[in-house]
């Protein structure tokens, strides 16, 4: 009977030390002020539910209370235990008689666990808990069975009794170490969510705002992941890009390159460092330099590819431009040296030639060799114009006038060769800060090349009008023979040139004098097709 009494106790005590730390883990609130007197407090009822279901033998009560007790001397300290002792023996004292042993009882025990504590407040809770509980053994022994000359024959059932307060003890002590263990992680796991969150908010944030791009590839060659910026540089949405796989979107002269070296760095595991094309999803191709990560995983061997490209464009336009500048350089001073070499004697074979032909006449073999030295000096005329810096006086001049001036030139020719130019001008003033007579060159090269792509004779169409960001544009358009596509990018290099007697100085020397202006020079054309060339230069404010 005593046996079902003890365990309905310890049943409830359970109850009632548990329950207080289930609600705290569900209920976030501010630490309470004057926690221990709380906790004291409360230690005190659950002191007094138990009083209420001590068992009753022989005229004594016998309860579990003094578990609480041990439990809130040692894990909050003498005030609160003996806030909650006091509630316990208060209760006690109503609830039964033998006051005497009961105050008795109390006294010794609030004062050897006050002691005790005194001792070991440095300790863990664990081991306080075991010291006062040892503590209590001892006090009991003495007092109860010994001073009291309570049961002192029945030694098993104060066996019983001490076994099942210790049990409550140990029962509490699991119960609230358990729960600190639980909330001590808790609070861990919500310091690393924190942490985490903060980690992958900036993350994201990087991955969400950099021009670069950023994916991930498995061994399939598939994308596992792709940043926002996809879209913003190569114009697609998300879900086309879950739709492919990357080698869609990779020039086709690139593909082997990209596959071979992915599929290697999956066997070799070192970075590497690959440049290809992309295309963009208006069609054009954007030329990237990508760095390739690998990333292993647990079981050593790589899974992930994470490739980083950074858009190179604008660097292969640099380069291209140092690499044009380099041979505007050489060019130039190749042009020094050749045409102060080359003049000299070519005057004096030009010279003996024509004394030869006036001794002798005319015939077919002076005039070829005549044709040609002229050639040569009309090389090196432009050679040294290259080379040669030109002094230059910037004046305020009406493009308009010198376009006119320039057309007025160019029309005996033009009519001989069955050649009509058509000007148009728009409404203005188009004065700038220029050199008129590189202007002119400029353009009398431009009409000139018009002119000769139509030995049949046609049409050109010259526009005057304004642009925008306060500049002029000059269009020259021809129905000539066109030049090939792929042949434009060239246009304006050394040497290079489509006619049979040209020298590809003259594009070169017009490229010159239009930059040295802040302007820009360009062209557009198709075989057979005719072309268009614009210069734009800024307006005089």
């Amino acid at each position: 009977m005593f046996l079902i009494d003890y365990i309905v106790n310890l049943s409830i005590f359970s109850l009632l030390v548990s329950t207080p730390l289930v609600i705290r883990s569900f209920i976030k609130h501010k630490p309470l002020k004057n926690f221990r007197l709380w906790v004291g407090c409360y230690g005190g009822i659950v002191a007094v539910i138990l009083i209420l279901l001590s068992i009753q033998e022989q005229g004594y009560t016998y309860d579990i209370r003094y578990s609480p007790i041990i439990l809130v001397f040692a894990y909050l300290g003498p005030i609160a235990g003996i806030i909650t002792g006091a509630f316990g023996l208060l209760a006690r004292l109503f609830s039964s008689g033998h006051w005497d042993t009961a105050i008795i009882g109390w006294t010794c025990m609030m004062s050897g666990f006050s002691l005790m504590h005194m001792y070991i407040k440095k300790l863990t809770p664990i081991k306080r808990t075991v010291i006062l509980s040892g503590t209590y053994l001892i006090i009991y022994t003495i007092t109860v069975p010994i001073i009291f000359n309570v049961f002192r024959d029945n030694p098993f059932f104060h066996f019983q009794y001490l076994l099942f307060v210790i049990l409550g003890v140990m029962i509490g002590v699991l119960l609230m170490e358990s729960y600190l263990k639980l909330y001590r992680l808790n609070n861990r796991l919500s310091d690393m969510y924190k942490m985490v969150e903060a980690s992958e908010s900036k993350y994201r944030l990087i991955a969400e705002n950099t021009s670069d791009l950023i994916m991930v590839m498995d061994k399939d060659h598939n994308l596992t992941y792709f940043s926002p910026s996809h879209e913003m540089v190569l114009g697609y949405q998300s879900s086309e890009l879950e739709a492919f796989k990357i080698c869609r979107f990779i020039h086709p002269d690139d593909v082997e390159l990209f596959k071979n070296t992915i599929d290697g760095m999956f066997d070799s595991k070192e970075l590497k460092s690959i440049e290809f094309s992309l295309n963009h999803k208006q069609g054009q191709w954007i030329e990237f330099e990508s760095r390739c990560v690998p990333v292993e995983g647990g079981n050593g061997e790589v899974e992930h590819i994470v490739i980083i490209s950074r858009d190179i464009s604008e660097r292969k336009k640099a380069e291209e431009f140092l690499l044009q500048s380099e041979k505007l350089s050489i060019v130039g001073e190749l042009a020094a040296g050749v045409a102060h070499e080359i003049r000299n004697p070519l005057t004096t074979i030009k010279g003996f030639v024509q004394l030869y032909k006036w001794e002798n006449g005319s015939d077919e073999i002076n005039e070829l060799v005549l044709s040609e030295l002229a050639r040569i000096e009309t090389i090196t005329s432009e050679m040294l114009t290259l080379g040669k810096p030109q002094a230059v006086q910037l004046h305020r001049t009406d493009i308009r006038e010198l376009v006119e001036n320039t057309l007025e030139l160019l029309s005996p020719q033009a009519h001989m060769e069955n050649i009509q130019f058509n000007l148009y001008v728009e409404e203005g003033e188009f004065f700038i800060i220029g050199e008129k007579n590189q202007l002119k060159q400029v353009f009398l090269n431009v009409l000139k090349n018009a002119m000769e792509s139509m030995p049949e004779g046609g049409n050109i169409h010259i526009n005057l009008h304004k642009g925008e960001k306060g500049e002029c544009v000059l269009s020259v358009k021809d129905e000539g023979c066109g030049i090939p596509e792929e042949i434009l990018p060239r246009l304006g290099e050394p040497f290079y040139t489509l006619k049979e007697k040209g020298t590809g100085l003259g594009l070169m020397i017009c490229n010159k004098i239009i930059k040295q202006h802040h302007g820009s020079i360009t062209y557009h054309s198709k075989a057979q097709q005719g072309t268009l060339v614009e210069i734009k230069l800024p307006l005089a404010s």
